[in-house]
Order: structure tokens, then C-alpha cells, then sequence
């Protein structure tokens, strides 16, 4: 055993107690406490004359103690009065033993570090780190220092202590720490070593994440999680699938009955898809295509490829209401043709539920279309060929390896196509998709109108709803759409109803619809079949009705409170509209005074309808966990890659890791440990 592999109890100070404070934070080892990496560093480098500190200002100051007094108030605390010939200022403490308070007896001389906010007597700082100095000592920091993810009862200074040893041990012995990636590969990516970039000089490019000892380090984290994913499909396609080679003819009747032509970028989509599907490896291909590109026809093409190969298509959707629409564009697609489609969601229940089940087990359902009540245990499919999974955002590496226990029977694996509404900028695939192909269909059905964006305050409304009323008389229909304003989501429903009720009272000669996620299943389709079918002129909804709905007919989509919302959310929203041959028309209803940056947001929606631009946007204001929807896939959380920061790493990280995985492929399973830790098995295991 090396030393670094060594528990954390060797080391001084180290107890069973802060052994689980540090087993919190996913330290077991020395190794461990090395690649605990600092969030951020503070300047601590020079001392701040109190006189000059400002309300939210970060600083050294160093003073002599005028006065040290407890003091009662809401809450008891040590008031410590510092002054340094330039002013003074308090330190609070709410938490103080009767020693602590010995200490800073007046005339005693203290340096102390925080953030100054104003307080009751001034400017305050609360609970500073501190030290008592002696006579004559003077030098600061000679260097920036790290702030680390930590836990309660665990402070900074404790942390900082825990891994300078582990610096020191690994100092008297570099050969502990194994470097990960050979050296060949060092030399030929010109990488610096490993140990030496745990070590950071004190230089200021360490506080904006350029030094190369950190790029080094966040290059290694970007290629542990590619590694990840890799293995993923690995895993996935060591399995065989069903080659798929037979499509043609069922596919050509299909889009002879189609009253449009398919665009060059399907049909370039469709060939990639029907070379994958022709082998006898699992298919794992993600679709991008902004909204309104064609998405579903190409999801239609692929399972018809399944069904001409005597297998069996499943068709998974997040949300019941995209669920039923993918339902019966395929019932009303495939009926035509002989082919029995049939539908699984969580609210089929009894009689209905068993008998789609026993379709689903014998073969004579041959296209399923559900939610995620697609996953359970209990449904079992006779021969499954590919699964269709749309909104792949909404779900994760854990249903991609779950979908191949749902072939196991037959003994293969199902090939796998994963479609998205949500254009991921280039750099968010690269490492977030790493285990999936990717095709994008960049380009529009002709006849779609570009939808014209304004940004209107909420003074105004009376104006927007005479908008609607003008639209809907001209036979168009419209939806107004109230985002999360209230924490809870019945409240948000009640402010939906309110809104609901304020529109009919305003807009007495339409027909009003609303649909919320409160609402039964069946409620929420018999209003959106309403819609659809013309019936409401006006939907009021919660984002609901974000992905996949339908209509038309619709030229009109107000946004209430567009603020609340990422770009790519409203970017969604707004392609409810636009999908026929009329010009459309978003609105986005902003509360007043914007933030700066609220406003440059909102600009970019009015600027342009390229979702793969508004995309890039967002992951620069709102960063990966946001614009992928979930942090589920880890990247959220990296200790020191930020995906926006180190984009240019990406594009060495992809051949590093081919280059990894052909000359040392044992390398990828320790650097998988080091960085994701007890996750490493995560995306491995279901």
C-alpha cells in the first residue's frame, strides 16, 4: 500500500469524529484529501487599512483590540471593537467560548480575514478567521489561499491543515501518486506531471483558472468522465443487437402517404440511423433538431426499420401529454399499414393495463409508446429492437443501460435512438453525450415562418390581451403562458387559474382553456385535444406544455415573467408557435426594472431564432447543470473543470481518451476512481 492510499486517520489530529466529517465529503484517503480541490482562492496577500473597507468587500485588516464586550440582543454574541489608524470596525461572534474571549483582551494585536457587511454598529465583520500576533510579526500570506468544498464542523483553516500534510507526505515521496496517464502520452498531449500540479505556485492566474498545473488537472477531470461514458457504451454495445437491414419498402410507403416531402437534413439523419441500424452492435445515437425540424417523422422512419426486422419499437416520452401526442401521430401513421400501436403510461390501469402488457409480451404490439411506466419491472417485451427516447435531457445514463435489461430476454441488446428539442452547444455533447453518436438536422420544413420575438413590461398587458382578442378574431388561437412565480407548485396552479379567470373576464367572447400539472392526465388531454381541435381559442398553461404540443393553428404565445425562465426553456416555449404558414407572434411579459443581465437574455430571444446560438448563450450565462435540465450526469459538480472556462480542452480530450483506451486501457479505471469516486460505478451499474 502506498502511502497516499493510507486512511485519513493517519495522519495527526485525525479521530474517528472527523474521520465522518470527512467521509461527508468523500475523503477516505490521503490520496482523496490531494484531490479535494479548492473552489476558489482569496487574496490574503496584502493588508486592507480599515478606513478603506466597504460593505461586501473581502480583506485582510490588522488592528488593536479597543474593546471586547458580550452583548445582548436576538442574539447573544462577542462584539470585538479593532482599530488600526485608519478606523475601525467590529468583529461578531455568535459562537465564542469564555478562552476566546480572554483573548482579545484590549491592547492584544489581531489579523483577521472576512467579508465586511454593515451591521448594528457599522461595518461588522461576522465570525472572521483570526490570529493573535506577537510582538514584531508582520509578513502576510505569500500566496493566494484555497477555499474548499467543506462540511459542518469542519472549518477552512481545519481542511487547510488536513491537506497541507498530505502535501508535505507527498512532497518526500512523488512516486506514491501514479500519475494516470503514461508518460508517452504525457509527452506526445504535452502534459505536465501530475504531482507537480498539486503544488500551485502563488500566482494570480491561479484565481482566473489559466495557470497550466490547473488546466492540466481539469483536462484529466474532463477525460475521467468521458472515460465514463465510454465505458458506457462499452458496456452497452459489448451486448449484440438485432441488425436492422430491411426497412425499405415499409419506409417508402410511409412517406408516400406523407402530405410533405422530408428536407435533405432528414434524410441525411436517416441514412446514419439506417447504417447503425444494419449492424449487429447497439445503435446509440442521439438526434438534435430545433424545434419544429422533424424530428418525430425520423423517430417513425427508424421503428418502421425494427418492425420490417421482426422486432418490436419503443417509444419513450417524459411527460404524459408529449406521451399521448407521439401515441396518435403514430397510431394515425402506422394504422394505414397494418401496424398495431399501443399505449403504456402510469395512469392505464386494471383490465387495460394487463391486457396492453400481454400484447407487449407476445409480440402483437408491435410499436409501444409511453412514458418511463415503459422501464417498470413488470413489462416485458417479446422481441425488442430499438427503443426511441424522446427529451433525453429529462433522463439519464441510468435509463440508457436500463434499456438493455428490456432486450435481455431475447438476448439482445435494443438499438437505441435518443432524440432532443434542446440544441446541446457542441462543447456540453462533447462531454455530456460521450457515449452516444450524434446527428443534428439543421434545417427546417419549408413553409415555417420565423417567429417574431418582442419584450413588452407588464404595464402593458391590457395592450397584449387586445392582441389576443384581434388574433383570435382573425381565426388564429393563442396560448399565455405563466411561469413559476409562487415556490409551490399549488400555488403556481392557483395563480394559473387566476390569470385563467382575469383573460375570460377581459376576453368574454373567447373560449378559455387551462392546463396545469395539477390536473388528472385525462383532464390535461381532454383540454389539449379542445385546443387542438379549435374549440379553445385561448390556452392559459404552466410550462407544461413546454416540449412536443402541437398546434398549427396557433400564432400567438405571451410569456408571463420570461425572466424566470433559461433561454432555452423560452427558446421551447416560443416553438409552440410559428408551426404553420401564418406570421406568429411571441410576446415576453417582463416584470420591471430588469437586471442586466435578465435584459441581455431577453435580447437574445428577440435577436434571433437559431436555437443552436441561444444554446451557446445559455451555457455561457447559466452554466452545464442548467442548460442540460438535470444534474444527474455529474458535470454540474466537477471539482475543477468548468465546460465554459475549458472548452478548447475538450478538443484534446476526445483523442486522449481513444488514445487511452487503445495503448493503456488499465490507465482508465484508477483515473475513473480518482475523480468520480464512489460515482465511478455509477454509469456502470444500474
Amino acid at each position: 500500500m502506498s502511502e497516499l492510499d493510507q486512511p485519513v486517520n493517519a495522519l495527526d489530529g485525525v479521530g474517528e469524529a472527523l474521520s465522518a466529517k470527512l467521509a461527508r465529503l468523500r475523503i477516505d484517503t490521503l490520496g482523496d484529501l490531494l484531490f479535494h480541490l479548492p473552489l476558489r482562492y482569496q487574496d490574503r496577500t496584502r493588508i486592507t487599512p480599515i478606513g478603506t473597507l466597504r460593505a461586501g468587500m473581502e480583506g485582510v485588516v490588522e488592528g488593536e483590540v479597543a474593546a471586547a464586550d458580550v452583548v445582548k440582543g436576538r442574539r447573544r454574541s462577542l462584539l470585538v471593537r479593532l482599530k488600526d489608524g485608519s478606523g475601525i470596525i467590529s468583529l461578531r461572534f455568535f459562537h465564542f467560548s469564555p478562552a476566546q474571549q480572554q483573548q482579545f483582551a484590549p491592547g492584544a494585536h489581531v489579523r483577521c480575514f472576512g467579508e465586511a457587511r454593515a451591521g448594528a454598529t457599522g461595518l461588522e465583520i461576522y465570525h472572521p478567521e483570526y490570529r493573535l500576533l506577537k510582538s514584531g510579526e508582520t509578513p502576510v500570506e505569500d500566496h493566494l489561499t484555497p477555499i474548499y468544498p467543506t462540511t459542518v464542523g469542519l472549518t477552512q483553516p481545519r481542511l487547510r491543515g488536513l491537506i497541507g500534510q498530505a502535501l508535505k507526505i507527498l512532497a518526500g515521496a512523488p512516486q506514491a501518486l501514479p500519475d494516470g496517464i503514461p508518460e508517452p502520452l504525457r509527452e506526445r498531449f504535452r502534459l505536465p506531471e501530475l504531482h507537480a500540479c498539486l503544488r500551485y505556485p502563488d500566482l494570480e492566474r491561479l484565481a482566473a483558472g489559466t495557470h497550466p498545473t490547473q488546466r492540466r488537472l481539469a483536462l484529466e477531470e474532463l477525460l475521467a468522465h468521458q472515460l465514463s461514458l465510454r465505458q458506457v457504451r462499452l458496456r452497452i454495445q459489448a451486448d449484440g443487437a438485432p441488425p436492422l437491414p430491411s426497412g425499405r419498402g415499409l419506409q417508402t410507403r410511409f412517406v408516400a402517404q406523407l402530405p410533405f416531402s422530408l428536407t435533405g437534413a432528414q434524410r441525411r439523419v436517416l441514412d446514419e440511423i439506417a447504417r447503425d441500424l444494419e449492424t449487429a452492435q447497439p445503435m446509440l445515437r442521439l438526434v438534435q433538431g430545433d424545434v419544429g425540424s422533424g424530428k418525430t417523422v425520423v423517430a417513425a422512419l427508424a421503428a418502421l426499420a425494427a418492425i420490417a426486422g421482426g422486432c418490436q419499437a419503443a417509444v419513450m416520452a417524459p411527460t404524459e401529454i408529449l406521451a399521448e401526442q407521439h401515441f396518435r401521430n403514430f397510431r394515425d401513421w402506422f394504422t394505414p399499414l397494418g401496424i398495431d400501436v399501443a399505449w403504456l403510461a402510469g395512469k392505464l390501469k386494471g383490465k387495460a393495463r394487463l391486457d396492453t402488457k400481454a400484447a407487449i409480451a407476445d409480440g402483437r404490439a408491435q410499436v409501444v409508446v409511453g412514458t418511463h411506466a415503459l422501464f417498470q419491472e413488470d413489462v416485458h417485451f417479446q422481441r425488442l429492437g430499438l427503443a426511441i427516447v424522446d427529451e433525453q435531457h429529462r433522463f439519464g445514463v441510468h435509463q440508457r443501460l436500463a434499456l438493455r435489461q428490456k432486450g435481455e430476454a431475447g438476448g439482445l441488446t435494443p438499438h437505441q435512438l435518443i432524440m432532443t428539442a434542446t440544441p446541446i452547444p457542441r462543447t456540453l455533447a462533447m462531454s455530456a453525450y460521450a457515449d452516444l453518436d450524434l446527428s443534428v438536422i439543421d434545417e427546417l420544413p419549408p413553409g415555417r415562418t420565423p417567429v417574431q420575438t418582442v419584450a413588452v413590461p407588464d404595464e402593458r398587458r391590457p395592450e397584449v390581451v387586445e392582441r389576443i382578442r384581434r388574433a383570435c378574431d382573425a381565426g388564429r388561437q393563442a396560448y399565455w403562458v405563466c411561469t413559476l412565480i409562487e415556490e409551490s407548485e399549488a400555488l403556481q396552479c392557483q395563480a394559473a387559474e387566476a390569470t385563467r379567470d382575469a383573460l375570460t373576464e377581459a376576453l368574454p367572447a373567447l373560449a378559455v382553456g387551462l392546463v396545469h400539472g395539477r390536473m388528472k392526465a385525462a383532464e390535461k388531454a381532454a383540454v389539449m385535444d379542445a385546443f387542438k381541435r379549435g374549440e379553445l381559442d385561448l390556452l392559459v398553461a404552466t410550462t407544461v406544455i413546454e416540449v412536443g404540443v402541437d398546434v398549427p393553428n396557433a400564432s400567438l404565445m405571451i410569456i408571463e415573467n420570461p425572466e424566470r425562465l433559461g433561454l432555452s426553456q423560452l427558446h421551447q416555449l416560443r416553438g409552440r408557435v410559428g408551426r404553420g404558414d401564418t406570421e406568429s407572434f411571441c410576446v415576453l411579459l417582463y416584470r420591471p426594472p430588469l437586471s442586466a443581465h435578465s435584459r441581455e437574455r431577453l435580447g437574445v430571444m428577440r435577436e434571433t431564432t437559431d436555437g443552436f446560438r441561444i444554446a451557446e448563450k445559455d451555457l455561457e450565462l447559466r452554466g452545464p447543470g442548467e442548460v442540460l435540465g438535470t444534474r444527474q450526469t455529474g458535470l454540474a459538480q466537477m471539482k475543477i473543470a468548468d465546460l465554459e472556462r475549458d472548452r478548447d480542452l475538450l478538443e484534446r480530450v476526445s483523442p486522449l481518451a481513444r488514445a487511452l483506451l487503445e495503448e493503456a486501457p488499465d490507465a482508465s479505471a484508477p483515473l475513473i476512481r480518482r475523480w468520480l469516486g464512489e460515482e465511478a460505478g455509477r454509469y456502470g451499474q444500474v
